[in-house]
């Protein structure tokens, strides 16, 4: 059954890597157990459960009542599917709307003192550079991934039962070696000195906040401790409130890596979506000697190259006292430094395929 003086905090996805720095945030106050689909070796115990599938939620709720008891203090929902192809994979609808469903259906058993989402600022519209989106922001989110998390958040609307909810709307995650992926691909591009790394199909002015992965951390460390006094039901947006512009990245990656200035061209969305749809029809079939393999740039990210993520903090600064202590600008030459220390083991930490040069190290 639960201690007594450390109450239960149960997180779903908890052997990715925002779980275990979410895990690793609250474990010295409460007491960690997980969901995942394969249990792997933590320093709490993990229950596997096929979150797609009704019996083998309700099996691990089970479970987790069988060795817990029936008070949780707070759910942390990560799990979710989560690709960059912008295809509507049927993972979408079975993990990230469905599984939500399943999971508030049988925690609808228990005393359960809050459910925390963690959704993705990209469900609003964006705005234009200069502005800032909070929670107000119409939702208007445009392609597979966060539509699907938009509908999770309508079940958990419709599902909570008596469970009060925050819903986290987070910014791209980054910590000192590893990237979100489009992020990734462009510190890539320009390392390998990449003739696309000097092109942009957007406003070179327009940029996405991101958050450190230890103020991502810190942010749920927040919202558990200070579950009590939270509105029942809330939205909170948590990033860098002020990304830095495409074109500022570009030169200060260009003069990280390379010691030299980078130049960037912009050019219209459509020729960019033009050229990437021709790319993804083309490059598949021709050999890795000429260049040949899947492309990472889709026309939809070409298209939406130019949307302008930027995050009014306000609500997290309130509700929560949560601000970032970290800052992509500053982080960056320690990212790099870690590339150039040892390439190889940079490209498999961000999933990357690395150029033949770097593979041969």
């Amino acid at each position: 059954m639960a201690s007594a003086t450390r109450p239960i905090v149960l997180i779903t996805g908890v052997t990715g890597k925002v779980g275990g720095a979410v895990a690793k945030g609250l474990g010295d106050a409460y007491q960690i157990v997980g969901i995942d689909e394969h249990a792997s070796h933590t320093a709490f115990p993990v229950i596997e459960a096929d979150l797609t599938k009704d019996v083998a939620v309700a099996h691990a709720l089970d479970a987790f009542r069988d060795a817990h008891g029936a008070h949780i203090a707070s759910v942390i929902h990560l799990a979710a599917y989560f690709d960059f192809t912008g295809a509507d994979n049927p993972l979408y609808q079975r993990l990230n709307v469905d599984g939500t469903r399943r999971l508030l259906e049988q925690l609808q058993r228990f005393q359960v003192e809050q459910f925390v989402y963690s959704g993705t600022m990209l469900v609003h519209a964006p705005v234009e550079p200069g502005e800032h989106i909070d929670e107000n922001r119409r939702l208007d989110p445009q392609w597979a991934y966060p539509k699907s998390k938009a509908a999770a958040e309508r079940v958990i609307e419709t599902c909570h039962g008596g469970i009060p909810y925050l819903l986290f709307h987070l910014a791209g995650v980054y910590d000192d070696e590893t990237l979100v992926p489009t992020m990734a691909h462009q510190v890539a591009r320009i390392h390998e000195r990449d003739l696309e790394s000097h092109v942009y199909p957007g406003n070179l002015a327009t940029g996405q906040s991101m958050v450190h992965l230890d103020d991502l951390a810190a942010a749920f460390r927040l919202a558990v401790d200070k579950r009590a006094s939270l509105p029942p039901a809330t939205t909170i947006l948590i990033g860098e409130p002020d990304p830095p512009g495409y074109g500022e990245l570009q030169d200060r990656l260009g003069e990280l890596i390379h010691g030299e200035e980078w130049t960037t061209i912009r050019v219209p969305a459509t020729l960019a979506a033009a050229g990437a749809w021709v790319q993804d029809k083309v490059m598949p079939h021709l050999p890795k000697s000429l260049g040949g393999g899947k492309p990472f740039i889709r026309p939809f990210m070409a298209l939406e190259a130019g949307d302008h993520y930027a995050l009014d903090i306000t609500r997290a600064r309130d509700l929560l006292g949560w601000a970032p202590k970290h800052r992509l600008l500053d982080t960056l030459p320690e990212i790099v430094a870690r590339l150039k220390r040892d390439p190889k083991a940079w490209y498999e930490a961000n999933e990357l395929e690395p150029p033949p040069e770097v593979a041969g190290s």
